[in-house]
C-alpha cells in the first residue's frame, strides 16, 4: 500500500472495499487508487478530483505577500 499526501491510496489488488453502509465494491485491478478526498464521481476509487482541490494554508497567498481583497480576484496562470 503507498500513501500520497494529497492523493488516493494506492494498493495492490484484487480490492474489496467495504464502505460506511455496508456495500462492497471490488476492483480486480493489479493496482487500485482508493480516495481518500471523497470527490471522486467513482466513490471509492479515485477519479483525479482531488487535482481540483484548491491546497490549504500558507501556500495559498500571493507571491506579492499581499492578500486578495474583498471583490478582488486572483488570476492564474
Amino acid at each position: 500500500m503507498v500513501v500520497n499526501r494529497d492523493g488516493p491510496v494506492l494498493v495492490e489488488g484484487p480490492v474489496e472495499v467495504v464502505g460506511e453502509d455496508g456495500t462492497t465494491t471490488r476492483s480486480d485491478r493489479f493496482v487500485v487508487a482508493i480516495c481518500t478526498c471523497r470527490r471522486s464521481r467513482t466513490y471509492p476509487w479515485c477519479d483525479t478530483s482531488h487535482r481540483r482541490r484548491k491546497p490549504a494554508g500558507p501556500s495559498e497567498s500571493r507571491p506579492d505577500s499581499r492578500q486578495p481583497q474583498g471583490g478582488e480576484e486572483e488570476s492564474r496562470p
